[in-house]
C-alpha cells in the first residue's frame, strides 16, 4: 500500500502539511482503545521498517523495535484525569551510505536506517500552510477529546445535579486532526549495507548464552535417551541371536514356560522329562538357565507376536493419507530450515519464509502421494485413486477449511491482516491445480511402479488375543509420557520464539542456526523416544503399534499447545474475543501441523525398528 508521503531521495524538509481529518466521538473513543492497548503502526522504506531508536542504560548501545505508536496517555497535573494524545507529526530520519561496488562509483547510495520520532501538536497555532509554528520545541499535544454536549445531556437528565463529562451520545460534533511530517537524511558510514538488520536484533550478545543452554539442555536428555536406546538394541539382539529363545542361527524355538506352582524350573541334578515338543538334548540345555534367564524370557513377549505384528491396522484408509502429508511436512521443514541458515531467508525478505515454505509443501505432493500409496499398497488397498485424493485434500483441505473461518473473524473486525479473497481464490487454484496432479503423480509411481514394503514374517489369518495391558501403555499415557521429554528438549528455543512473535518489540526471530540445531536434537529425541515406546508395548504383547507410533512421535504437540496456553496467561495481555480465538485456534494449528510431522518421524522409527528386530528371527 503507497502511502501520501512525497519522499525524494537526499532532501530534507522542515515540515510537510499532508492531511487533515474529522472525527465524532465513536473515533475518538475508538483511537483512545488503540491507545490504551499500546498499538503501533509499521512503516516501510527500502524494504526496512519504520522503528523507534533506544538507547541501553549504559549509552554503549543502540537498537531499533520496529513500529511506533499513535498516541500515548498522560495523567492532568490539575484534575489528575487520564488524558489521551495522538501522534499527529512524524519525523523521519533517513539514514544511508555509498553503495558498494559500482554502483557507488557512480554516484549511487543505499539505505542503511530508517528512524520514526513521533510528537503529538495541538491543532491551534499554526501556518498558513497548516504546519505547527513551532516543531520542535514544547507544545501542547492533540488531546483525543470532544467537550460534552451540556445541553443535550441536560435533557436527557432533567432530574440530575451532576452531569457526566464523557459524552457517548453520537451527534454533529467533531474533532479535527492535522497531520503533518518531518524528513532528514543523515549519511552513516558505520552502518555496513549488509548489517543494516543488525540494530532489530537487540540483546543478541546476552541470548546466545542462553541459546548454548537450551543446545546443551538437550544433548544431555538426548544423550540420557541414546543410552537406554543402546541398551534396548543390545537387549534385543542377545534375545534374538543369544541362548535366550532363539538358536544360533536365529530361528524361534518354542519356549519353556514356568511351573503354575511358582517353583523353579529343574536343575542339572533334578532332570526334568522331555516336553512333546522339545528335542533331546534341549533337556540339558535349558537345565543351565538361571533365575534371571527365565524372568527375561517372561518380558520378551515380543517374539511371540511374529504372526501379527505387520496386521493392517484399524483405519488404513486414513493413517496412509496422514504420514503422506506428513512427508510433505518434513520435506518443507527441512527445505525452510536450510535456507534460512544459508540467509536466503531472513527479515528482509518480506513474507519469503511463508512463501517459500508453501512452495515446498505444493511440490512436495510428489513425495507425498508416492509414500501415501506405496504404504496403501501395503495394507492391501486397491482403490488408489480414492487415497489420492485424501492425500492431496484431507489434511491441506481441513487446514485451509479452518484458516478460512477464522479468516472471516478477522474481516468481521475490518482487520488489515485479514487475507484478502483473492488470496484465499490462489491458494484453492495451487491446491487443485498444482498440488493434485503431483499427487497424483506420486501415487501412480508408487502404487504402480513399487513393490509393497516387504515383511519379514507372514501375518497368521486369526488375530492373536492381547492380554491386559499396563496403565502406562493404555489410552494416552504412552504418548502424553514419552511426548514430554522431546518437549523439555525444545522448550527453552520455543520461549525465544513465543518471545519475538508475540512480544519482542522487533518482531523478528532470526537465530536460525540455533534452531537447527534444537530441532535436530529434537527430531533425534523423537527417533530414541518411539523406539523404547515401541519396545515396551511389543514385550506387553502388544502389536497395535502402528498408530501408536504417530501418537508417541507427535505426543510432544499436546506440551507445546499447553506451553502456549500458560504463556497467553502469564506473559500477554490479549483483549478480546476474536483476538483471544485467533491465539488459541492458530497455536492449535501450529501444534497440528508439528504433531503431525513428528508423528510420521515416529512412524517410519517405529516401522524401520519393527521391520529390523523381526527380520533378525525366523519363526516357524
Amino acid at each position: 500500500m503507497a502511502s501520501d508521503y512525497d519522499i525524494v531521495m537526499g532532501q530534507d524538509q522542515e515540515c510537510q502539511y499532508l492531511c487533515t481529518h474529522k472525527v465524532n466521538r465513536q473515533d475518538v473513543k475508538r483511537a483512545r482503545e488503540l491507545i490504551e492497548e499500546g498499538y503501533v503502526a509499521e512503516w516501510i522504506v527500502d524494504n526496512l521498517p519504520g522503528a523507534t531508536s533506544f538507547v541501553t542504560v549504559d549509552r554503549t548501545h543502540k537498537y531499533y523495535a520496529a513500529g511506533f505508536k499513535i498516541g500515548y496517555k498522560d495523567f492532568s497535573p490539575v484534575t489528575g484525569k487520564q488524558n489521551y494524545y495522538i501522534n499527529n507529526h512524524i519525523t523521519l530520519v533517513i539514514r544511508h551510505r555509498r553503495a558498494p561496488g559500482r554502483a557507488g562509483n557512480r554516484g549511487g547510495k543505499v539505505i542503511v536506517g530508517f528512524e520514526v520520532y513521533t510528537k503529538s501538536i495541538e491543532a491551534a497555532h499554526r501556518a498558513s500552510t497548516g504546519c505547527p509554528q513551532e516543531v520542535h520545541g514544547e507544545t501542547n499535544g492533540m488531546e483525543m477529546y470532544i467537550a460534552p454536549n451540556n445541553t443535550k445531556l441536560a435533557n436527557q437528565y432533567p432530574s440530575s445535579s451532576y452531569l457526566p463529562q464523557e459524552d457517548d451520545v453520537d451527534d454533529d460534533s467533531t474533532l479535527t486532526i492535522p497531520y503533518s511530517y518531518s524528513v532528514y537524511f543523515r549519511e552513516d558510514d558505520t552502518i555496513e549495507w549488509s548489517k543494516r538488520w543488525d540494530l532489530y536484533f537487540n540483546n543478541q550478545e546476552d541470548s546466545n548464552v542462553i541459546h548454548w543452554l537450551a543446545i546443551i539442555n538437550s544433548l544431555v536428555i538426548c544423550s540420557l535417551l541414546t543410552v537406554i536406546v543402546i541398551m534396548v538394541i543390545n537387549r534385543t539382539y542377545r534375545q534374538v541371536h543369544g541362548k535366550d529363545g532363539a538358536s544360533d542361527d536365529g530361528k524361534l524355538l518354542p519356549k519353556r514356560r514356568r511351573p503354575a506352582s511358582g517353583t523353579k524350573s529343574p536343575r542339572s541334578r533334578e532332570k526334568a522329562p522331555a516336553g512333546l515338543l522339545q528335542q533331546e538334548g534341549e533337556t540339558d540345555r535349558d537345565d543351565d538357565f538361571s533365575s534371571d534367564d527365565e524372568f527375561v524370557e517372561d518380558i520378551t513377549g515380543w517374539k511371540m507376536l511374529h504372526g501379527d505384528i505387520f496386521r493392517a491396522p484399524v483405519y488404513a484408509g486414513y493413517l496412509a493419507p496422514l504420514i503422506g502429508s506428513g512427508m510433505q511436512l518434513v520435506f518443507m521443514a527441512t527445505g525452510l530450515l536450510i535456507l534460512s541458515c544459508f540467509g536466503i531467508l531472513n527479515p528482509s525478505f518480506r513474507g519469503g519464509f511463508v512463501s517459500v515454505g508453501m512452495g515446498l509443501f505444493i511440490f512436495a505432493g510428489v513425495i507425498s502421494g508416492y509414500f501415501s500409496s506405496r504404504l496403501y499398497k501395503t495394507f492391501g488397498g486397491i482403490n488408489w485413486r480414492k487415497n489420492t485424493l485424501m492425500t492431496a485434500l484431507l489434511f491441506p483441505g481441513l487446514l485451509f477449511t479452518t484458516i478460512f473461518i477464522l479468516n472471516l473473524f478477522v474481516w468481521a473486525q475490518a482487520s488489515s491482516t485479514a487475507l484478502p479473497f483473492g488470496t484465499l481464490v490462489g491458494l484453492i487454484a495451487l491446491m487443485l491445480l498444482i498440488q493434485l496432479p503431483l499427487v497424483y503423480i506420486g501415487s501412480w509411481y508408487g502404487f504402480h511402479r513399487s513393490q509393497p514394503y516387504e515383511h519379514p514374517t507372514k501375518t497368521n489369518s486369526t488375530p492373536r488375543p492381547i492380554p491386559e495391558q499396563a496403565w502406562y501403555t493404555q489410552s494416552v499415557y504412552p504418548a502424553l509420557i514419552a511426548g514430554f521429554v522431546p518437549f523439555a528438549v525444545v522448550f527453552i528455543e520455543l520461549l525465544f520464539v513465543f518471545r519475538s512473535l508475540w512480544q519482542d518489540k522487533s518482531g523478528y526471530y532470526y537465530v536460525f542456526g540455533f534452531l537447527s540445531i534444537v530441532s535436530l536434537v529434537g527430531i533425534l529425541t523423537v527417533v530414541e523416544v518411539t523406539v523404547v515406546a515401541t519396545y515396551i508395548m511389543l514385550c506387553q504383547e502388544n502389536y497395535n503399534w502402528w498408530w501408536q507410533s504417530v501418537f508417541i512421535g507427535g505426543g510432544s504437540s499436546f506440551w507445546i499447545f499447553c506451553y502456549c496456553v500458560v504463556f497467553y496467561y502469564t506473559k500477554l495481555k490479549i483483549q478480546g474475543f476474536v483476538s483471544a480465538l485467533l491465539f488459541f485456534s492458530y497455536s492449535f494449528l501450529a501444534c497440528s501441523v508439528y504433531g503431525l510431522l513428528t508423528g510420521t518421524v515416529g512412524f517410519l522409527t517405529a516401522y524401520a525398528f519393527v521391520r529390523r528386530v523381526y527380520g533378525a528371527i525366523k519363526a516357524d
